[in-house]
């Protein structure tokens, strides 16, 4: 089938198709362009986390989201202590709180309840929380146990410093 070109454009078009596009020099620059484009987007998220850490290495400034702060609420004082103690044996976390008594309102199992209860605030790294959070279920006596954490935007280096001393490697 021949297309009559109506303008000098269309002309333009097909005898850019057929002379350049359909050449496999082309097909496989694009194909390597599209690869290309591809990778680097899959590897940007990395990249980026690397000069984050490489930026903050050689400027000593800090990288917002690096640490984060984990909120823990327990049954009692001694559950609490108990928690802590056993999160701090495992290097998960630096430092913990122990809060006082607070008053707490929570739907279970369709009831409307209300206790009180124990909050632990511990400090970590960000990379610590899906273990954190697997340990301290392991070990809490609720059910669904309230296990939240915050990325810790900005904060005193030297502070930040002693957390990554305090919390062990993976």
């Amino acid at each position: 089938m021949i297309l009559i070109p109506k303008c000098k454009m269309d002309w333009f078009f097909q005898r850019l198709h057929r002379e350049y596009i359909s050449q496999p020099f082309y097909r496989s620059g694009f194909v390597m362009f599209s690869l290309a484009m591809l990778v680097s987007l899959l590897v940007f998220p990395v990249l980026k986390s690397l000069s984050l850490q490489l930026h903050s290495a050689i400027t000593g400034s800090y990288v917002s989201g690096y640490h984060s702060m984990a909120l823990i609420n327990c049954p009692n004082e001694q559950v609490a202590k108990d928690i802590a103690r056993a999160i701090m044996e495992k290097r998960l976390v630096a430092c913990v709180n122990i809060l006082p008594k607070s008053s707490s309102m929570y739907y279970w199992k369709g009831e409307i309840e209300d206790t009180t209860e124990i909050l632990v605030l511990a400090r970590t790294r960000t990379s610590k929380i899906p273990k954190l959070t697997e340990y301290v279920r392991s070990i809490h006596p609720f059910e669904v146990p309230e296990i939240l954490s915050f990325p810790v935007d900005q904060g005193n280096p030297f502070f930040m410093r002693w957390i990554d001393d305090a919390v062990l490697d993976d």
